[in-house]
């Protein structure tokens, strides 16, 4: 399976909640202890090891803020 890693521009995060909805592997959730300069629970990735970079939390943030990088796959011989 696919190795990914999700960053959160917590700044720029106005904690909507959508991005941990459509996660299918259960790595984000609202971070409902701290909050971010504008006053918002910012979200965060809370299991690296789940992500597979499927990036679908990156397309429905309306604010774009959160990048996704995929491990790239082993080149075959």
């Amino acid at each position: 399976m696919a190795q990914g890693t999700v960053w959160i521009d917590r700044e720029r995060c106005k904690g909507c909640g959508l991005c941990p909805t459509v996660c299918p592997k259960d790595a984000l959730e609202m971070d409902l202890i701290s909050l971010n300069a504008k006053g918002y629970h910012p979200a965060v990735l809370i299991n690296e090891a789940a992500c597979t970079g499927c990036a679908i939390c990156a397309v429905i943030c309306p604010d774009v803020c959160i990048t996704v990088a995929r491990e790239a796959k082993p080149a075959r011989v």
